[in-house]
């Protein structure tokens, strides 16, 4: 299937949770000389309009990244999240949002390099437009980011930040999820990697959460927002997570901080609450 297009969606707050914690993994991979790679199995469109289009139908980033954009209080990790999305809104109007691979070109360095799927042909041409100056330093597949990671896995840095963001349109993709991170791991156990997820009212998610409990994995962190109850008709996702593989060990503290201030900015009604936990020796 390939109905599912993120511009509905775009700076509601899932992208808030995830690109704000995206933009704290890549700036401490960046903070080491050594170069790396950023792999997107589900890249996006990589920009979208926010004024026009999809984008509007549902407003969704009006209770998302609409609700940080003039905040005076915000945190100094998130101030910088916000920041980066303000650098590519230079009419200081909120116009345009980042998807991961824009957020990602902002934090990579000249010898870093990003690796883009996105099997949907519309978005994968926007994506190709959006970065057609990029040169080397990016490249993009229209193909299966679940099959095409393996090609690109160990990196020749031997370093990477992976996000695994699918849309979950088929119940399989939490089997898939499961399966590639565990192929991942065994050709490149020191990568990071960072998994999205919906929380939702039917079962799929907490089965996956639970399989990857039982994964032997040494470091991780699991951190979700929920911006509201569930609806009594079961519909909707009321909040999202992110599974972590391998976290910068300063992650954990920077959440600790930065969560209850998004709940407090994100929730809609008094279901809102975080989740913290994580295992980095």
């Amino acid at each position: 299937m390939l109905s599912y297009r993120h511009a509905f969606h775009a700076g509601n707050h899932a992208d808030v949770l995830k690109h704000y914690v995206l933009t704290q993994v890549l700036a401490h991979a960046a903070g080491k000389d050594k170069p790396f790679w950023y792999i997107d199995t589900h890249a996006g469109a990589g920009m979208y309009a926010l004024d026009k289009g999809y984008a509007t139908q549902n407003a969704e980033y009006v209770n998302g990244i609409g609700r940080l954009w003039s905040a005076s209080d915000l945190p100094a990790s998130i101030a910088d999240y916000v920041s980066l999305v303000k650098g590519l809104n230079p009419d200081k109007s909120l116009r345009l949002y980042p998807g991961s691979p824009k957020v990602a070109q902002q934090l990579l360095r000249d010898d870093d390099r990003a690796r883009l799927f996105e099997l949907h042909p519309s978005d994968a041409k926007l994506l190709r437009q959006l970065f057609k100056d990029a040169g080397r330093r990016v490249m993009i597949e229209t193909t299966d980011g679940f099959a095409g990671i393996k090609a690109m896995l160990p990196p020749p840095p031997r370093r990477a930040v992976v996000l695994i963001d699918p849309p979950y349109e088929e119940k399989q993709d939490y089997q898939r999820v499961i399966k590639m991170l565990q192929d991942s791991l065994e050709r490149f156990a020191t990568g990071t990697y960072i998994l999205w997820y919906p929380l939702l009212q039917r079962p799929e998610p907490q089965q996956m959460l639970d399989r990857l409990a039982k994964l032997p994995l040494k470091s991780w962190l699991h951190v979700s927002l929920t911006v509201q109850r569930p609806s009594p008709e079961g519909f909707g996702m009321h909040g999202s997570g992110l599974f972590i593989v391998n976290p910068p060990w300063t992650l954990p503290a920077l959440l600790a901080e930065a969560m209850p201030y998004l709940v407090d900015k994100l929730g809609l009604d008094d279901g809102a609450h975080h989740t913290l936990e994580s295992h980095i020796p």
